[in-house]
């Protein structure tokens, strides 16, 4: 499984959990509200181990594409056929800055890393 879906499984569980506390809190049930409230604490700290994992990840790929000894930013008309550009330069990596590694690498622009010009 990968983070996303770890993650939104983690947001539901969490979700389920404090509506059934709420739940629990109207019928006044001290047992069920302090289980709830446990599993709750449990569930925001995977959440957060999952987050950490997930920048973590990011932070990796980002410093691997940063690595890459050229890059530009792209045209509009080059991103308009981006096949043809991809299949005119070996490996291209191409990154949009409303992606998260985009937002990661802190770009404003769609940005093109490849090993050599192009």
């Amino acid at each position: 499984m990968n983070l996303k879906q770890e993650l939104q499984q983690l947001n539901d569980r969490l979700d389920k959990y404090r509506r059934k506390l709420a739940a629990a809190e109207k019928r006044g049930d001290q047992a069920v509200i302090l289980q709830f409230k446990q599993e709750i604490n449990a569930v925001t700290k995977q959440i957060a181990h999952v987050k950490a994992q997930h920048t973590r990840q990011l932070n990796k790929q980002g410093g691997d594409v940063k690595a890459l000894p050229f890059s530009r930013v792209l045209t509009k008309a080059e991103q308009a056929d981006m096949g043809k550009l991809k299949k005119s330069v070996k490996g291209l990596v191409v990154v949009h800055p409303m992606t998260a590694l985009g937002r990661e690498m802190g770009l404003t622009k769609v940005t093109g890393f490849a090993p050599k010009e192009f």
